[in-house]
């Protein structure tokens, strides 16, 4: 008995170290960020590049194949009630304040997330990392705060245009394939929706974009510096990001309710 509650504690222990070692180092990217988006733009406009305008291919697809979904299930379910011209305002629910942001964090979690950790965990594994330290060059300011600003300021965007293409893939199916009326499809959409449920799902994909990119960093410099290590910490990437989004989802939704 005293074995197990010694594991618990030794466990908490960890579990309170490493969550404080996470929080000062969230701290030190954005002391730093400031600095960096001024000075070292550059930077952080190519990792937006690395991490949303790559990632655009994934998220176009997956949102059309979304939105068609939800024009079928919207159909289908509304069409028991006599209500299948309302199909625009369930996808645009469904798209906006949860599906898009949610989805799309997955997504960038799976495609960008994994390459910075990986990146990351590469440099630190052959020793760039060091090098930079020895040169008296910082590696927080100059290799992770431009890429975790890159995939913060690309979260909203991809969220945005998954959410777009999804009404696109809805309207597709549901006004092209099942002829609901094309006015009434967007009309109820437009009445229906306000700027409240845009901006839940705004601070959403923030929030997530946040959680994501601090994530992958975290994971790639602290690394294990072996190809074990590397794809360990890519891989605790996807899982833990995936876990923060859907917890993170719920407290939101919880508070804007």
């Amino acid at each position: 008995m005293s074995k197990i509650l010694r594991e618990f504690y030794d466990t908490g222990v960890e579990f309170a170290r490493t969550f404080g070692a996470f929080q000062l180092f969230f701290m030190r990217l954005l002391r730093h960020s400031p600095r960096i988006l001024v000075s070292r733009l550059d930077l952080v406009i190519k990792q937006v590049f690395n991490s949303g305008s790559l990632s655009l291919v994934i998220i176009m697809v997956s949102g059309l194949f979304v939105g068609g979904v939800l024009g079928l299930q919207g159909y289908s379910n509304l069409a028991r009630f006599n209500a299948e011209d309302a199909v625009g305002v369930f996808a645009a629910f469904g798209l906006v304040k949860e599906l898009g942001p949610v989805i799309t964090a997955l997504l960038f979690a799976g495609r960008a997330g994994t390459s910075l950790a990986s990146e990351i965990g590469l440099m630190k594994a052959t020793d760039q990392l060091s090098a930079m330290e020895m040169m008296a060059v910082n590696p927080v300011p100059r290799v992770l705060v431009p890429r975790f600003l890159g995939g913060v300021i690309a979260m909203p965007f991809l969220a945005a245009i998954f959410s777009m293409i999804g009404l696109l893939g809805t309207h597709l199916v549901a006004v092209e394939l099942l002829s609901v009326d094309v006015g009434a499809f967007w009309q109820q959409m437009q009445i229906t929706v306000d700027i409240d449920d845009i901006n839940e799902g705004i601070f959403k994909s923030f929030v997530f974009g946040v959680a994501a990119s601090l994530i992958a960093v975290w994971e790639g410099y602290n690394a294990i510096p072996t190809a074990e290590g590397v794809g360990r910490a890519t891989t605790r990437t996807v899982v833990i990001t995936a876990i923060a989004v859907l917890v993170f989802d719920f407290m939101i939704t919880a508070l804007m309710i």
